[in-house]
């Protein structure tokens, strides 16, 4: 199993949402509000005045064969609206209930 974390700008929700969807990845804990800024070229997302825009990330534990079909998307996503800096981390996770 592997654990996926998406952050993304909130202008994205549906289109993330469609990709979990489309890819059959029910199980998720979403974030809907959260701040940030890019490590290298992101503009701040910090729902302020001068920096409006606000993020969001979505947790997924899925099954290893799953990741490359929800990296790809995602990559073809973050291509097509760069400046919006959706970003996906993935590491290995054990155990479960």
């Amino acid at each position: 199993m592997k654990a996926v974390f998406i952050s993304y700008n909130q202008a994205l929700t549906e289109r993330i949402d469609m990709i979990l969807s489309y890819l059959h990845i029910r199980g998720f804990t979403k974030w809907e509000t959260l701040h940030g800024r890019g490590s290298v070229n992101g503009e701040p997302h910090f729902g302020s005045h001068t920096w409006p825009s606000l993020n969001s990330a979505i947790l997924t534990i899925i099954e290893d064969e799953k990741v490359p079909s929800l990296l790809e998307a995602l990559k073809k996503l973050n291509e097509k609206t760069e400046e919006q800096g959706t970003r996906a981390f993935v590491w290995s996770i054990e155990g479960g209930m």
